[in-house]
């Protein structure tokens, strides 16, 4: 009987035991690669069925699927002697809970956005129920576009058309239509610093210092500006121009302060929100709230953005696809977007505008919106 020694063991070099192991992490790589491709493929074709559909967020951040908290608007405000609503942009809220209304005098069509030559006044004042109160202001303006009040109850109000040495200026009146102050050169459009280029709407500081936003132009050379102003209508300083980058501006449409004093600016076609202190300093670019027409914030911060323009279709003016007209409504403080009222338009082509370009609130929450295309509507919580 023969005994078979012990096998002795295999003892591997060290270039032995690398080949080895390479093609260990080959393998594990190969498969690695295959569960990956697997995957990006189901993840491609999944993105495809998405966009298929209407996006909950635009490419710029604009929600589309929020709450929608009113029902759905209805037109308001009992003109007087069977006068209908003409091409309206502004409304604001009083300091005594009344609506006040721009009107431009009834006109459209022919007479474009025109007051210059109309016996009409352009200024309304209605209670909430949208029983007329009063009206003045004829004779003053070309085209009237944004109505604002400060903290005095005083109305501003900015003429960005012009016209018969009409036009180009910044009014501010008592409630009863008196003048208090003018700012800018009547019938003069001009980009120094004391004259605008189609101004658009003013915001008055608690300490009574002005802010206007100039320049409603498309062309490269147009004003887009801010202009700051002391109480008595001394120019204290400026700043932005024509551009995308931030603190420059492409029709800075709509202002309106926070409860901080920061300074909210629609910068409607560039789609974005810029937010500044006041001296200019940017502190922040928003652009969750679409394509801004106008803009209100409450005492409690709730910031209302009114879209009347974001289109799809080829590019141009409105562009800004996959976002839908209406007003998003949420948080100045933070940014926060929380409700959306859709306009009846979701997602038109036409570079034209439908619903508010001007929004308001009362204290109990209903909107108010100033609509180009003629009419007002008032939009009550559900």
């Amino acid at each position: 009987m023969s005994l078979r020694r012990p096998a002795k063991p295999v003892v591997m070099g060290t270039a032995w035991l690398l080949i080895m192991l390479g093609a260990i992490v080959a393998g594990a790589i190969g498969l690695n690669a295959r569960n990956t491709a697997a995957q990006s493929s189901a993840a491609s074709a999944n993105v495809q069925a998405q966009t298929q559909q209407p996006p909950a967020v635009s490419p710029l951040g604009a929600r589309n699927d929020l709450p929608n908290p009113y029902l759905a608007g209805v037109s308001w405000g009992r003109l007087p002697n069977g006068r209908k609503w003409g091409s309206t942009a502004g409304i604001a809220v009083g300091t005594d809970g009344n609506i006040w209304a721009i009107d431009r005098c009834g006109a459209m069509g022919s007479r474009g956005t025109n007051c210059a030559d109309s016996p009409l006044d352009p200024i309304l004042e209605f209670e909430p129920s949208g029983k007329f109160l009063k009206s003045f202001g004829k004779g003053l303006f070309v085209s009237p576009h944004k109505i604002s009040v400060d903290h005095d109850g005083n109305l501003w109000v900015a003429d960005n058309g012009l016209k018969n040495g009409k036009g180009q200026q910044v009014f501010k009146f008592d409630q009863n239509g008196k003048i208090l102050m003018t700012l800018g050169k009547a019938g003069i459009s001009g980009a120094s610093l004391d004259t605008f280029d189609q101004p658009t709407e003013v915001a008055v500081a608690l300490n009574g210092d002005i802010f206007v936003a100039d320049g409603h132009g498309e062309k490269p050379t147009d004003n887009a500006r801010i202009l700051k102003f002391d109480s008595h209508g001394k120019f204290l300083k400026t700043w932005g121009k024509k551009g995308t980058g931030l603190g420059e501006f492409d029709c800075p449409h709509t202002l309106a302060f926070d409860s901080q004093g920061r300074l909210f600016v629609g910068d409607r076609q560039n789609n974005r929100i810029q937010i500044f202190d006041q001296d200019g300093h940017f502190i922040a670019e928003w652009k969750q709230f679409g394509r801004p027409s106008g803009i209100y914030i409450d005492k409690n911060d709730v910031i209302y953005v009114a879209d009347s323009e974001s289109r799809n279709g080829e590019p141009g003016y409105g562009h800004n696809p996959g976002c839908r007209r209406g007003i998003r409504i949420g948080g100045a403080k933070d940014g926060s977007v929380k409700y959306f009222v859709p306009d009846a338009a979701p997602y038109p082509a036409a570079a034209d505008s439908t619903g508010p370009e001007g929004i308001t609130a009362d204290s109990a929450g209903n909107m108010y919106g100033a609509e180009f295309t003629m009419d007002v509507k008032k939009y009550v919580r559900k």
